[in-house]
């Protein structure tokens, strides 16, 4: 998958933004605050509709201007798909091919994202919110059908709250529909943890090799916890197993106004010889292992999808040491467009930046550099 261009209105600190990217690596230097981090988050707001850096849409629009508009032209390798996401007052309208998409999830899987940068280790070091969100979103990327059944629980957890807050309210309610929402929200509830389960098995077949090619340790691996165990190789016990949570757990739900187990409770680890790097883990180790990760996603991409996501790395370079950079940089391979950041180019091999396309970017303007001088 390539991204081919890309065309900004009025985002963050762009008034207006023209640019072509290409195969291989792409190298964007230049000093702090010029619109380096907002390019790669108008790229990832262009794949996934939502920015990885702010919940609230309107953040990305310029000051004092109305709307933002992105538009992007990808290849997947055998089709030219245009893109366009224009956000104006916390809504957003998504075009593919110039036709207006109203689901999100006909959107959200056309072009595929990885992204690394420098607050990627609230990912682990954060709340099972920030987990759940990220896993949610590749889960999405990969299976549009997940991100369908995702909203699907969402909305009738929201009814089934809605209904244990009157309950807690003294309000009559109609008890028969209360246990068909709970029913519905069983069946949708197997479906995503079966699904958390198979990725994490997929994610953990490489990142084991991974961590140990990078950070020279064995026995690295993700774990899903779910905050109900089913069976997921029987859908009827599990129906049980969440059916018996439900019933033997509905006063607290009522006494709290809310539903207190299910896939919206679950949570991930991140372990290195059984510890829980959260807990026990140095920075060093816990970066590591994000990388891991996302490197494992990658893939999971190829065998899974066929193509190779685009590749964002914004500012990573600078975190590592010269060693962990060459061993990050042989999973960097030329089947995978990649768009680095980074503020000095000292802090990348000479061998990547003679091999890439390098622009300077100055003030949200964006140049393409054919040669480098040494003071650069």
């Amino acid at each position: 998958m390539i991204l081919k261009k890309i065309e900004l209105v009025n985002f963050r600190n762009y008034e207006s933004l023209k640019t072509r990217f290409y195969k291989g690596i792409n190298i964007i230097y230049g000093d702090n605050a010029q619109g380096k981090t907002n390019l790669l988050e108008s790229i990832y707001v262009l794949g996934i509709t939502k920015s990885h850096r702010s919940f609230i849409d309107n953040n990305l629009i310029k000051d004092s201007s109305k709307k933002a508009i992105i538009s992007g032209a990808i290849n997947n390798g055998s089709l030219d798909i245009d893109l366009n996401i224009e956000i104006e007052n916390n809504n957003k309208k998504l075009k593919i091919n110039g036709t207006n998409i109203k689901k999100v999830s006909d959107y959200i899987s056309n072009m595929n994202i990885i992204i690394f940068y420098p607050d990627d280790l609230e990912l682990l070091k954060g709340s099972p919110q920030i987990r759940r969100k990220y896993f949610n979103l590749q889960l999405s990327q990969l299976y549009s059908n997940y991100f369908i059944v995702l909203n699907d629980y969402n909305k009738l957890l929201r009814m089934r709250n809605e209904y244990l807050k009157k309950m807690n309210m003294n309000i009559n309610v109609d008890m028969n529909y209360f246990e068909i929402l709970t029913n519905y929200l069983i069946e949708k509830a197997i479906i995503l943890i079966k699904m958390r389960y198979k990725y994490i098995e997929k994610i953990n077949l490489y990142c084991e090799k991974i961590y140990q090619d990078i950070g020279n340790i064995n026995n690295f691996n993700i774990k899903y916890k779910p905050s109900i165990d089913i069976d997921i190789k029987d859908d009827q016990k599990s129906r049980s197993i969440l059916k018996k949570y439900y019933d033997n757990y509905l006063k607290y739900d009522i006494k709290m106004s809310c539903t207190n187990y299910g896939p919206h409770k679950d949570d991930f680890e991140f372990l290195l010889n059984q510890n829980n790097l959260k807990i026990f883990g140095s920075q060093g180790q816990q970066r590591i292992a994000i990388l891991c990760l996302k490197l494992s996603e990658i893939e999971i991409f190829k065998k899974y999808r066929q193509t190779t996501p685009i590749l964002l790395l914004d500012d990573v370079f600078s975190e590592l040491s010269d060693n962990k950079k060459n061993n990050l940089l042989k999973y960097i391979s030329k089947d995978i467009q990649t768009i680095i950041t980074t503020t000095e180019l000292n802090n990348l091999d000479k061998k990547l930046i003679k091999k890439s396309k390098l622009f300077k970017i100055e003030n949200g303007k964006l140049i393409k550099v054919k040669e480098v001088k040494e003071s650069e």
